[in-house]
């Protein structure tokens, strides 16, 4: 109900932040015309954003005989959470990087990039995708796929109106300075928009990542090396297309780190600070390990960080940098 509620909140606030573009660009009637582009908008964000945002991420959908080991992992980890197997992607980026995506767990999509899988260790792969499992199952990817597009929607309408001469309607009382004003308040706006729907799901889905994979310190080293690493390799199609930039685990632009205040991602240390105390109340050691006996024959995928080893992903400890076979 809640999540259902902040979608709509968030579907009138981008329809409203439309008809604001358009009545300063247009006047009254560029504010109906841009009405009727919000209406059509937000239809095409609900049934195909999804889509549309793994093929501008370079993302391609990857069958269990082409990974065995992550697809054996995200399915295992689904069960853990509660919610169907999602369609598993592959990111072509050397960025270590991942995004969920889909309107509901029944129409869902991890994607993780090649450089990930290559970069990091099995368990903090496994915490990732875990976290990605986390935004699936409490809804957000909706909230969040809606909020790409429709932020780059409002940006590409403020563009369109001052190249066809916005601003000369009489029923516009700012006139062009208004069209001009729009091309760089416009993108601002949104951006806001993106940074409170994307701060405060980050630091849930850590948590509710963390006790689904049960290993909160791998998630913590994986955030630390994918932050490390992305301000070093650049992600092509997030760059192109920065307003999709919140849907990853990490900031993927490269000018992130320039100010904190307009980043659409809360600060990595504190995100780390909070998965160490939660290792600390769910006692797990920075092996994933819990001080409780074992059961004598634990079922799969009973425990992460215990009993159960997480399918080969990517590099680990003891196999040397070993790759999988997607890269």
């Amino acid at each position: 109900m809640f999540n259902g509620m902040r979608t709509f909140v968030l579907l009138a606030g981008m329809t409203a932040l439309f008809m604001v573009v358009g009545y300063f660009i247009g006047g009254t009637s560029g504010m109906f015309l841009a009405l009727a582009f919000a209406a059509a908008t937000n239809v095409f964000a609900f049934w195909n954003s999804d889509k549309m945002v793994l093929r501008m991420q370079n993302a391609v959908p990857v069958e269990r005989s082409q990974a065995p080991e992550l697809y054996d992992m995200v399915d295992v980890l689904s069960k853990r959470a509660g919610i169907p197997t999602p369609a598993v992607y592959v990111i072509q980026s050397e960025q270590p990087n991942a995004f969920a995506t889909g309107r509901d767990p029944n129409n869902a999509a991890v994607a993780v990039s090649s450089g990930l899988l290559r970069q990091l260790e099995t368990r903090e792969v496994a915490g990732v995708v875990a976290h990605e499992l986390a935004h699936i199952k409490n809804r957000d990817t909706l909230t969040m796929t809606i909020t790409a597009t429709l932020a780059g929607a409002i940006s590409a309408l403020a563009q369109f109106g001052l190249f066809f001469g916005g601003g000369n309607n009489r029923d516009n009382p700012l006139g062009g300075i208004g069209a001009l004003l729009m091309v760089f308040l416009a993108p601002l706006a949104a951006m806001v928009v993106q940074m409170s729907v994307s701060r405060t799901r980050e630091y849930e889905a850590d948590a509710d990542g963390a006790a689904i994979s049960g290993d909160p310190l791998a998630l913590a080293s994986a955030l630390n090396k994918i932050a490390t690493l992305a301000g070093r390799q650049v992600n092509v199609a997030a760059e192109r297309n920065p307003a999709m930039a919140h849907m990853y685990i990490i900031n993927p632009l490269s000018g992130q780190r320039m100010d904190n205040l307009f980043s659409t991602h809360p600060d990595t240390g504190n995100r780390i600070a909070a998965l160490q105390k939660l290792a600390a109340e769910m006692s797990v050691d920075d092996k994933g390990r819990r001080p409780q006996p074992r059961p004598r024959s634990p079922s799969v995928g009973s425990d992460i960080g215990g009993g159960w080893r997480v399918p080969t992903v990517g590099r680990t400890e003891d196999d040397g940098g070993a790759r999988g076979p997607w890269g």
